[in-house]
């Protein structure tokens, strides 16, 4: 099941995440939040060691570290 969170201007979001290679040549999880399920990430729990974050001006969610 994925994480689900819905924002302060009532828009429902699901968690996603995807595996990206940096120019170093380091792979790296990101995480994102997409209106749809699907598409360009793979839908996820929350990690554990993150928690969400919701900017108060334009209601855009962040995935941050505890």
């Amino acid at each position: 099941m994925a994480y689900t969170h819905t924002n302060s201007k009532g828009v429902k979001y699901i968690l996603h995440y995807k595996d990206v290679v940096l120019k170093g040549g380091k792979e790296q999880r990101i995480y994102f939040f997409a209106k749809t399920e699907g598409g360009k990430g793979t839908p996820c729990d929350l990690p554990a060691n993150k928690t969400v974050v919701e900017n108060e001006r334009n209601g855009f969610l962040v995935v941050k570290n505890k």
